[in-house]
């Protein structure tokens, strides 16, 4: 959510920020119906000092016996009543929608984000690993021989259609192993909170996290009115909405692993094959609450703490500086982590960690006390992948394929296997 305050003061440098994502100049339009609201309140609240006024004057024009005074000084008076409701419900109506407006309007870039108009202009900043070199043709994962028999999406499209997919046997181990490995290495190495945090959660959660009003689409929603999430940074991040915090109580760090869901209703006909893009996935997420002064560098931190789970796995990976034009809809600043898929010969997103600034924090309402006393500000909301589960089991399987249709699987994976390092043609762990 946006600061009509701050676009009140410098709607060049608002129109400005939209034009580096691409967007047309909006300030102007703002300006007009906030222009009009405010003339609503305040001709709404000098009818209410009139009402006020004549309602004074009501008993004394009654206790001095002036009838025909005191019969017009109540009609004035039922008058100004009615007037004040008017203007009231009519500034109600404007200021829902200028508060629409400006909850449609997507986050402003920071200063150090590329000019862009789509992923082709990202900025890479980091490569991590050498890119395996294979004597025979790399498969994708869903075609390796150990793989094939359990990983089932026939099966899966039998109950629930498209874009979904059964694991089974060693496979599904693995799959379960990854989420555990990178969950004990977040809570234990990079210091997370871990939640066990709903997958479903109300409007206000939703809204609060920039996911409405403007991507109701690509979620679920219940009959009962519930959204499946799309990630569990929705109900991480709202555990904050409408608290006023210690700053000393700052940063607040978590993570959850959870089922997410979406409806990828902008993705048609991408990434069909294999397990890539699904309606149902699992995400070992993360999310910081923190002082505005500390955000930028939070956001090394996760980015760190992400890279480093591939890093622990041996996948070779990229990280990339997204543009502004690739940019999600609430974040100030992006930087995507691409593990490499040698059956695909090429990197694909695994995470995403982006900052979003006071964005969310306003329309949550999420504030903290300064330590020096001073007025309550908005608190600074940061959101990971550390990492896409599902994802991850490609990179594990596609990286450490063998000629025969084997896969040798990451050392530090082990511990959750009862020391197995191999899944075997037969989709058994040896």
């Amino acid at each position: 959510m946006h600061d009509i305050r701050a676009i009140r003061d410098n709607p060049d440098a608002f129109d400005a920020a939209l034009a580096r994502r691409g967007d047309a100049a909006l300030s102007a339009s703002i300006l007009t119906l906030d222009s009009s609201r405010r003339a609503k309140i305040q001709a709404a609240e000098t009818a209410q000092a009139d009402q006020n006024s004549a309602s004074k004057l009501v008993g004394a024009a009654k206790a001095s016996g002036n009838e025909a005074e005191f019969e017009r000084l109540r009609a004035l008076v039922s008058e100004k009543k009615a007037e004040v409701a008017a203007m009231q419900s009519e500034a109600k109506e404007l200021d829902v929608q200028l508060t629409d407006m400006l909850a449609r309007i997507p986050n402003m870039p920071a200063d150090d984000v590329p000019m862009g108009a789509d992923e082709n202009d990202n900025v890479e900043v980091k490569k991590w690993g050498d890119v395996p070199v294979f004597d025979f043709e790399p498969k994708e994962h869903y075609d390796l021989g150990s793989v094939a028999a359990s990983m089932d999406f026939e099966t899966a499209a039998k109950t629930s259609g498209a874009r979904f997919v059964m694991l089974k046997r060693g496979v599904a181990r693995i799959h379960r192993a990854l989420a555990q490995f990178m969950l004990d290495t977040h809570v234990d190495e990079n210091g997370l909170t871990e939640v066990n945090s709903p997958v479903m959660v109300r409007d206000e959660a939703m809204y609060g996290t920039d996911k409405l009003p403007k991507f109701g689409d690509d979620s679920y929603r219940t009959t009962e009115g519930m959204w499946l999430v799309p990630t569990s940074e929705v109900p991480l991040t709202y555990t904050v909405a409408g608290d006023t915090l210690d700053a000393a109580d700052l940063p607040r760090r978590m993570t959850s692993h959870t089922l997410c869901f979406r409806s990828e209703a902008g993705s048609a006909g991408r990434d069909t094959s294999g397990m890539l893009r699904q309606h149902q996935f699992e995400k070992v997420e993360m999310v910081s609450i923190t002082l505005p002064e500390a955000s930028d560098d939070e956001q090394k931190r996760m980015l760190a703490c992400a890279e480093g789970i591939l890093e622990k796995l041996g996948v070779p990976y990229r990280t990339v500086l997204l543009c502004t034009g690739d940019m999600g809809f609430g974040a100030r600043r992006t930087f995507d982590i691409e593990a490499w898929l040698p059956g695909q010969n090429a990197y694909r997103e695994i995470s995403s960690v982006s900052t979003t600034g006071d964005f969310q924090a306003r329309r949550m309402n999420a504030r903290f006390k300064p330590a020096d006393g001073g007025k309550p500000q908005f608190v600074h909301t940061l959101n990971g992948s550390g990492l896409a589960v599902g994802r991850c089991l490609i990179a594990v399987l596609e990286n450490g394929q063998q000629a025969d249709g084997t896969v040798i699987l990451p050392a530090v994976l082990a511990p959750y296997l009862g020391g197995k390092t191999t899944l075997a043609l037969d989709g058994i762990l040896s």
